[in-house]
């Protein structure tokens, strides 16, 4: 497979162009021929204009990369090593949304021939791969697994934002149903991973490995949120006992926030889903994920309190929310627990107002039926910073004072300032 890829007789396609899938199908193509297949024609028609519908990518990363985009799953035909990078929400029941995984299993299905690869780097529970996608790659494909075509996961690193830690730099995880496909799916990817291949014993553990991953920051995440509410009801600013415990050598320095996007604040609904199907209750993510979702209403009940206190009567205030994306310096806005807050702050009858550098007013408008300002107006009278987005990090307090009417209140979610007492401002921060 391998030779043959190298010397373009086969091609690699990959399936699904987001965050994930653009990155790969790019990498792949500087030394391979790719196809890279998405089903919105929108996003395959700016990616024909070398455009990244993410705004992850600038338009020298397709420089010279020999890949085709499509929307026409015809064109997987050509292809004979398929990678798929479709994401795996959840539903509003937070349970696991497998629709968009079984589509690109059964377009593959319908492309698959003897001989071929399969390889999936969405995010699942242990035994998606093998349980839930493999039967629809047989039955749409009526080939069998081993005696005609191999099978492999290797989960996605891709750190959306992160400018330093770019896929070649990412140590790669990789897992196949035999030794040979294992051993060719580490020879491909090793091609154009830098850091090095790890090889799983199995697909279950690489999709284990994968999901912990995302648990593992959750959970963390959840008991610095536990402590900043606990904290908050003691009068203690929760940033000043990070930086005091983090002199100790093996204290790990998590930061309370809100926690969302489309891996921390998804993958552990996966692997609860899997363990209830086996007949155990996981008490410890639950809780974690019980914490992390509820810090939207802990903050706009605070903003209240605030509010309250300084004798401004919340239904007839006027607050701006600065920042939508779920994490900072990017577009992405799936599963923003800043629209959650939103949503919290309006059950007070608050007018509330979002402006957001990098997000698109469209995708606002369409995922959560907000409307986002361009820029902020005045006579706020509260502010909120709510993403670390760099441009909001040179902020002053004679900025945030100027929005706002007397007495003004700052709520920093990202502990991006140091507000003293003398700078005659409110200020409030995780």
């Amino acid at each position: 497979m391998l030779n043959a890829l190298r010397q373009k007789e086969k091609q690699i396609a990959v399936i699904g162009l987001g965050y994930v899938g653009l990155p790969i199908a790019l990498e792949f193509a500087k030394q391979f021929r790719v196809v890279g297949f998405d089903n919105n024609p929108e996003r395959v028609t700016m990616l024909q204009r070398s455009e990244d519908p993410s705004r992850q990518l600038q338009s020298d990363a397709f420089a010279g990369a020999d890949i085709v985009f499509t929307d026409n799953p015809d064109d997987l035909k050509q292809a004979h090593f398929f990678v798929v990078a479709v994401p795996t929400p959840v539903d509003d029941y937070k349970v696991p949304d497998l629709k968009p995984l079984q589509r690109a299993s059964e377009t593959i299905g319908r492309a698959l021939k003897p001989g071929d690869y399969v390889i999936y780097e969405s995010t699942v529970y242990p035994g998606c791969t093998e349980d839930d996608c493999l039967p629809l790659l047989e039955q749409y494909s009526g080939l069998s697994l081993g005696n005609d075509f191999k099978l492999g996961y290797s989960p996605e690193r891709i750190n959306p934002g992160d400018k330093a830690r770019t896929l070649p730099d990412i140590l790669k995880v990789v897992s196949g149903n035999d030794t040979e496909a294992a051993q060719t799916i580490a020879d491909v990817y090793g091609c154009i991973i830098r850091a090095g291949i790890y090889t799983a014993p199995t697909i279950k553990v690489a999709e284990a490995a994968k999901v912990i991953e995302n648990v593992q920051r959750d959970l963390n995440i959840s008991l610095m949120n536990e402590l900043a509410i606990i904290f908050d009801k003691m009068g203690i600013d929760t940033q000043e006992v990070i930086k005091a415990a983090s002199t100790k050598w093996n204290f790990l320095p998590f930061t309370p926030g809100l926690v969302g996007g489309h891996c921390i604040g998804v993958d552990p609904y996966y692997l609860l889903y899997k363990a209830r199907q086996l007949g155990y209750d996981p008490q410890v993510i639950n809780s974690g994920r019980r914490i992390n979702d509820g810090m939207p209403a802990f903050v706009a009940t605070k903003l209240v309190q605030m509010l309250l206190h300084r004798d401004k009567n919340p239904a007839q205030t006027k607050v701006l929310v600065m920042g939508l994306t779920f994490k900072e310096n990017i577009a992405d806005i799936r599963n923003s627990k800043v629209a959650d807050l939103v949503r919290e702050l309006t059950k007070y009858a608050i007018n509330v107002h979002v402006v957001d550098p990098h997000a698109s007013p469209n995708e606002v408008a369409h995922e959560y039926s907000m409307t986002l300002l361009d820029k902020p107006s005045s006579q706020y009278d509260a502010v909120i910073v709510a993403v670390g987005h760099d441009v909001y990090r040179t902020l002053d307090v004679s900025y945030f004072k100027s929005l706002m009417n007397e007495p003004p209140i700052l709520l920093d979610l990202k502990g991006l300032y140091t507000i003293r007492k003398s700078d005659e401002i409110e200020y409030w921060r995780l």
